[in-house]
């Protein structure tokens, strides 16, 4: 059964802190405005928005076990638990809520790593998770200048960030956001 937009933002808000939630809000409201900027659609946006932390505050041992039980990727299992949450919210989103746009469930699932070949939906989505309001790191200005005249040039920003901050900490990088980084700049190359 798919659920309505106002019973989704009940259920999905119910499962994280207030601060989190306020978080989704600031996402839902920026991936809207991306996607009437840029040409997706802004409903597709708005439900990848609310249902793209859905699982964030689950614990590391339910996550692993829907990842490890469902044919989930489970390389994913080698990296930082922070990404986890992103392939279980597909899943949760497909399985709990009714969600069948692949399109959406692909938003919900790269919106931390991003990929090769990544949708506009998809695009829309993590930078609306880099830059909504109530994101405060370094170079996030930067990267909300960038988002105003490419979707391209801000997430490469907004993933160079991200790189150079786990490189710098001598964390792991997940290969698809390299994966990712360097298709965008391929993409920009070829504009030129």
């Amino acid at each position: 059964m798919a659920y309505s937009r106002e019973a989704l933002i009940e259920a999905v808000s119910a499962q994280m802190p207030d601060k989190r939630w306020q978080h989704t809000l600031g996402v839902m409201e920026t991936s809207v405005k991306l996607a009437k900027q840029y040409g997706a659609d802004p409903v597709q946006a708005e439900t990848a928005a609310i249902l793209h932390d859905v699982a964030k505050y689950w614990p590391v041992e339910r996550m692993k076990e829907i990842i490890e039980q469902n044919g989930l990727s489970a390389d994913l299992l080698q990296y930082d638990k922070q990404l986890w949450h992103a392939e279980v919210g597909a899943f949760v989103a497909q399985q709990e809520y009714g969600i069948t746009d692949p399109e959406i469930l692909g938003a919900i699932r790269y919106h931390t790593s991003g990929r090769e070949g990544m949708s506009l939906l998809e695009k829309v989505v993590c930078l609306a998770d880099y830059i909504e309001p109530g994101r405060d790191f370094p170079g996030v200005d930067e990267i909300r200048r960038l988002s105003k005249v490419s979707l391209e040039e801000a997430l490469v920003a907004g993933f160079d960030s991200t790189i150079s901050l786990l490189l710098q900490k001598r964390r792991i990088v997940f290969p698809l956001t390299m994966l990712a980084r360097n298709d965008l700049v391929r993409i920009l190359e070829d504009k030129i």
